[in-house]
């Protein structure tokens, strides 16, 4: 039986994430992070003890989902 590799995706504390995308910047993250259970948000979030981590695949994810939504 062969072993598939999952595919990973990289987990990026807030601080971090414009050290890899310029959008969106940390405070509008936050701001995300902060109404998640309304906006579907944490979907994308990972906590782990009081570090909050976004999931790099599923904001995209997330983006593409609600993109539509945006006026």
């Amino acid at each position: 039986m062969s072993q598939e590799k999952l595919p990973t995706s990289r987990l990026i504390p807030i601080p971090k994430w414009n050290e890899y995308h310029d959008w969106p910047p940390p405070g509008g993250l936050r701001h995300l992070v902060f109404y998640g259970k309304t906006n579907g948000f944490d979907a994308v979030v990972k906590r782990v003890g009081r570090r909050v981590l976004i999931d790099e695949q599923a904001f995209f994810e997330w983006v593409e989902k609600n993109q539509g939504g945006a006026k």
